[in-house]
């Protein structure tokens, strides 16, 4: 088997039973430094808002190859001092980009909470991993913050960057990671960021929109492997997906309530400010905080099919 596949797999393994350690320097954190600075580089070099727009072009264009150029300088170096030193540089990397221990890791957290009965830490839990209010939250409405979270990052947590390390390595997989960054930090819509943010945005929805189809057909598999409802989750995927305001997250959203029989979406709240989502799936039952753990068995199947496509992906292209 080629050595990047083994790369893969190992990346893949590092993740899923270490995760993030807090103690080593990760770095998401490294890139949001950056992106930072040269957000404030910009607002102080450009004054007029109509401007602001063009320049905005310059975060994904110097972030995103600025990472892919920094991270093959450091395995390039890393070869030429051992073979393995570059294989073990290049799995860790990659496993910083995924992050699959803890999507369910944080699902799980919430989970607990609410079978212990804690809503107050079922909602600390949940507005850890989420951007809506979250003070006033039923359990329902719990849940479905945590399902939807889960399902919406199976895409960019997972399978686009492993997707990316299959085609280019680790050097290809950060970079795709600084571009979800970038999104993460500076893709929104409001006021501050219309003009700063919107090719960030755009970028990120581009880079997104094959991993995101390939994983809801993950998804419909995972469901059939687990004996869920998959040929409902193939039927909501269809009907509902293409509601949901992003061109990716519905997807994963979709394939997820379908399997579980339930009914995703509906009004959120940021900062106070009522926010209307399309609803996704039939509201066959209420959510419970079982979903939650169902959640994740899919996204961890999933993830594992995922590096599955990817070992074939790296056969196909090298061989």
């Amino acid at each position: 088997m080629n050595e990047l596949a083994w790369v893969i797999i190992t990346a893949y393994l590092i993740d899923r039973i270490v995760g993030d350690p807090r103690k080593l320097p990760h770095p998401v954190v490294i890139i949001g430094w950056w992106i930072s600075r040269l957000e404030w580089l910009i607002r102080r070099c450009v004054k007029q808002e109509k401007y602001v727009k063009a320049a905005g072009v310059l975060l994904p264009l110097l972030i995103v190859t600025g990472s892919y150029a920094v991270v093959w300088l450091i395995i390039w170096a890393a070869a030429h001092v051992s073979p393995w030193l570059a294989f073990a540089l290049s799995a860790w990397m990659i496993s910083t980009t995924i992050a699959t221990k803890g999507l369910a890791d944080a699902g799980m957290e919430i989970m607990r909470h609410l079978l212990s009965g804690n809503m107050v830490e079922a909602r600390r839990s949940l507005s850890k991993v989420v951007g809506r209010d979250t003070e006033h939250l039923d359990e329902p409405e719990i849940c479905r913050g945590a399902v939807e979270t889960v399902a919406e990052n199976i895409v960019d947590a997972i399978v686009s960057p492993l997707i990316y390390a299959a085609i280019g390595g680790a050097p290809l997989a950060m970079a795709y990671r600084a571009t979800n960054t970038l999104d993460s930090m500076v893709g929104y819509k409001n006021e501050k960021y219309r003009n700063l943010g919107w090719a960030s945005a755009r970028f990120d929805d581009v880079a997104n929109y094959i991993p995101a189809r390939l994983t809801a057909l993950l998804l419909v598999a995972a469901s059939w492997l687990l004996r869920l409802d998959y040929r409902q989750s193939w039927r909501i995927i269809k009907r509902d997906a293409h509601l949901h305001p992003s061109p990716n997250s519905g997807l994963p959203e979709a394939a997820v309530a379908g399997a579980l029989g339930v009914q995703l979406g509906g009004l959120n709240t940021y900062q106070g400010v009522a926010s209307h989502r399309a609803k996704m799936g039939d509201a066959h039952r209420p959510l419970r905080a079982e979903d939650v753990q169902t959640t994740v068995r899919l996204m961890y199947l999933a993830s594992l099919l995922s590096v599955l496509v990817c070992v074939g992906m790296v056969k196909l292209l090298r061989g």
